[in-house]
């Protein structure tokens, strides 16, 4: 093993340790936690048909662009079986079951279940949507899987994590906030509580992220600036549609978004901004010529990306999605 492998495997059974004690803070116990059932009309109720039939009549005035986002979070929220086994490969961990990692993994992943089941059983019964299409897709997206540029290096999936949980934060609270505008206030609850899990779960892998700076600060800063290099990939980018190729789909879902407001280019350089300072980049000590270096590449990046996007145009709408009834 390698000297690089060998300090990597020793910080991350340092980080596992810190996973098991933390774990309650960052993870609602099951018995107590929501459920999606919480939220969608019971089958075995006197009144199911007509609170479908309520469910029908709110989800009908949602926009078009709105209903298109929602589909392409869903399914990106469905493709759990890809971002399991990926994070399960990374290098350095145990893998022992009761380990701080596989069982950090298996409970996030419980948590996270939960948000695709929600959303696919409103969107059945909401009436907008051709589920055999939307379920095309979403078995395209596991089965294609993806390249989000990581390797299996634990520090860049890390930085990767903090940066996607924020990224669908953002995405599910501003869906909720649209679907209240326009009359779906139990959407708005349900992609409100989902915003919720997906803050814990930032909290989470900042702070793991945060106790590899604080023992192995030049390499973590390396890998910070080679994932602000190559830019964060989001899961969504591999989206597609029957009879499309990977990435068609996805430009046509981040125009809807943009102009939604619901995720935007400058949302990523100010969720950048967010980790440079919660990780304390700027003032971090004990860097060598590399890791300065690094830092300062990191530190000039949000200001540079803030005047692109800027000048970028709004998206116009021009694209019919085969998930969406007509």
């Amino acid at each position: 093993m390698s000297f690089f492998a060998e300090k990597r495997r020793e910080v991350m059974l340092h980080i596992e340790n810190y996973m098991l004690d933390m774990m309650d803070t960052y993870l609602k116990p099951i018995d107590t936690n929501w459920q999606p059932s919480d939220f969608l009309p019971d089958s075995t109720s006197e009144t199911f048909y007509q609170d479908i039939k309520g469910l029908r009549e709110n989800a009908k005035d949602l926009s078009y662009d709105l209903v298109a986002v929602l589909i392409g979070d869903t399914i990106t929220e469905e493709a759990l079986p890809t971002y399991e086994s990926w994070l399960s490969m990374v290098d350095g961990i145990s893998r022992n079951e009761q380990g701080g990692w596989m069982k950090w993994v298996r409970h996030w992943t419980a948590e996270e279940n939960r948000h695709g089941d929600l959303l696919n059983r409103y969107l059945y019964l909401s009436g907008r949507v051709d589920m055999r299409q939307m379920e095309i897709s979403t078995q395209y997206l596991i089965a294609d899987g993806f390249d989000i540029g990581t390797g299996h290096d634990p520090y860049r999936n890390f930085i990767y994590t903090s940066f996607q949980e924020l990224a669908t934060n953002i995405s599910h609270r501003r869906v909720a906030s649209l679907a209240k505008k326009d009359g779906d206030t139990l959407l708005s609850k349900m992609c409100g509580v989902i915003a919720s899990d997906e803050a814990r779960h930032a909290k989470a892998y900042k702070d793991f992220m945060n106790k590899i700076f604080e023992v192995d600060p030049n390499e973590a800063m390396i890998a910070f600036e080679d994932m602000m290099r190559q830019k964060i990939v989001m899961p969504a980018h591999f989206l597609r549609e029957m009879g499309l190729k990977i990435g068609q789909t996805f430009g046509h879902f981040t125009d809807a978004a943009q102009r939604l407001g619901v995720y935007t280019a400058v949302d990523y350089v100010e969720i950048m901004q967010q980790l440079i300072e919660e990780w304390k980049i700027e003032s971090m000590g004990e860097l060598n010529e590399a890791g300065e270096k690094a830092r300062d590449y990191i530190v000039a990046l949000p200001s540079r990306l803030l005047r692109v996007a800027d000048r970028m145009k709004q998206p116009t709408m021009d694209y019919k999605f085969s998930w969406i009834h007509a």
